[in-house]
């Protein structure tokens, strides 16, 4: 298979997942919401026909509800955001011809819409899903470009536009997706009854 699916996701642990709901709505709260979008997340890539894997941040669960079989298992370097992405990138794209990386925070991803990234990427460099809050959902790419994932200023409104001036500055092509929403916050969760 020449295409992959990576996906960055955190163990469910209880006061470990959605610290921002968790500070008005309580860790359970918190790790319920999480567990709805890992669930979503499961659904919507199980069936995709890619080869997929899902990068633990904690430790690699064998008993999880993620079969072995249609997933494979990896562990997540340590460091911020995008030394975690930049490291999957590069081992994954040493096996495949290109790569999307995704996160469990986006409710409104679809299964049509990852078939839809993966398309866009075979006709460019770079496919990428950003978000309303600024960032970015998705993010692929067809070669391993580690200045994307350099001097960025993490988790604020400025994500996405830095990614697309870094891919213009490399003179790439690239391909944006719909707009969706990431599920961060109280509001976000009432916007799709996650409460």
């Amino acid at each position: 298979m020449n295409d992959a699916l990576i996906i960055l996701f955190k163990n469910p642990l209880l006061g470990k997942v959605k610290t921002r709901i968790a500070k008005d709505l309580g860790d359970e709260k918190a790790l319920e919401v999480y567990q709805k979008l890992i669930d979503h997340t499961q659904r919507v890539t199980i069936d995709l026909p890619v080869a997929k894997y899902l990068f633990y941040g904690f430790f690699i669960d064998d008993q999880d509800d993620w079969d072995s079989q249609h997933y494979h298992k990896k562990l997540q370097v340590q460091g911020g955001l995008g030394e975690r992405m930049s490291r999957a990138f590069q081992e994954i794209l040493k096996k495949h011809d290109r790569a999307i990386i995704i996160g469990s925070d986006c409710i409104e991803l679809s299964t049509l819409v990852l078939l839809n990234a993966f398309e866009e990427l075979k006709e460019n460099d770079f496919v990428i899903g950003p978000t309303h809050d600024g960032g970015y959902y998705l993010l692929g790419m067809n070669a391993f470009y580690p200045d994307i994932f350099q001097d960025m200023v993490w988790s604020t409104d400025q994500v996405y536009r830095q990614t697309i001036n870094k891919i213009n500055k490399t003179h790439r092509t690239y391909s944006s997706l719909p707009k969706l929403y990431d599920v961060d916050y109280v509001d976000d969760c009432k916007r799709f009854n996650l409460l």
